[in-house]
């Protein structure tokens, strides 16, 4: 997909090193057509790389995406350089007044937070409520989706015994519902939380619908049925390696962590781990591009 970002950032040269196709600002101006304006609230500490995963996610269908990262103003986080932040993101008082067509919220690592007692949560919460009308579609990932379900749905969490963390199977439900086009049975996707959704909670909910869950690590994916709210409890962003960054920095920093479940060939971390989650995201990110934002998006906003 032609995604267009500015020149200058890093991200790009890393993708274009990948051999993905990244249109910059001089070609997409030739081009005439309407881009799909797609805005990314990135909460995650390690900002450049989440911006190469989810670039990446986003590569895989033929329409040209505008991207728009956006970063808290009531929180300034102290792993990303300002000059990155000043170049590259703006705040949601500067897009405020704008239309998208499509909205992801990342994950944050405040998950063992009340969501209330995050710094920004009334920040999101105005995100999260001007999206009902100015977003076609919003996608929510991890503690992103856990704040998307209570906010919008009431939908309580819980702390669990020990960290949900590794690569789990899902069963696929629905299969007839577009956002899981091209999905197998069965799918893995990166989990690595401390907390769960309410399961009876979900069930109860009319708006929602279930796509993928299991037995040992819940929910997955979960739709509203109107196709505004995607709900995806994992990472099927993350790179090969995430998993085992996130373990051997907690080994450093004396952290009690079990090894990532299901990931490190039999179970050594000093293994190359297998990449087996790419095709799902993939197939993920371009239906939500394709069904629930192209094809339900206005030519021209209001």
């Amino acid at each position: 997909m032609p995604i267009k970002v500015k020149s200058s950032l890093p991200a790009k040269k890393i993708m274009e090193k990948e051999n993905i196709f990244m249109m910059d600002e001089t070609r997409a101006a030739t081009q005439d057509i309407r881009p799909l304006y797609i805005a990314i609230l990135n909460l995650m500490p390690l900002k450049e790389d989440t911006e190469v995963q989810l670039l990446r996610s986003l590569s895989n269908t033929p329409l040209q995406i505008e991207i728009t990262f956006l970063t808290t103003a009531s929180y300034i986080g102290k792993n990303t350089p300002a000059s990155h932040l000043n170049e590259f993101y703006k705040t949601f008082d500067e897009i405020r007044q704008r239309k998208f067509d499509g909205l992801i919220i990342t994950g944050a690592p405040v998950e063992q937070m009340e969501f209330e007692e995050v710094q920004y949560w009334e920040e999101l919460t105005q995100i999260m409520e001007w999206s009902k009308t100015n977003v076609t579609s919003t996608f929510h990932i991890c503690w992103g989706a856990q704040a998307g379900l209570y906010y919008h749905y009431g939908i309580h969490k819980y702390a669990l015994d020990k960290k949900l963390f590794g690569v789990y199977e899902f069963q696929v439900h629905h299969r007839k519902e577009p956002l899981l086009r091209g999905f197998d049975d069965v799918f893995l996707a990166p989990h690595s939380r401390y907390t769960q959704m309410d399961h009876e909670e979900i069930a109860a909910c009319d708006n929602l619908v279930v796509l993928a869950d299991s037995k040992e690590a819940g929910e997955c994916i979960i739709v509203s049925r109107d196709g505004k709210q995607i709900f995806v409890l994992g990472h099927l962003e993350y790179d090969r390696m995430t998993l085992d960054h996130e373990y051997k920095r907690d080994m450093e920093k004396n952290i009690s962590v079990e090894l990532p479940l299901n990931y490190y060939t039999d179970d050594d971390s000093s293994t190359r781990p297998l990449l087996r989650w790419r095709g799902a995201s993939n197939a993920l990110y371009s239906n939500w591009v394709n069904y629930y934002v192209y094809q339900n998006t206005p030519y021209e906003w209001e």
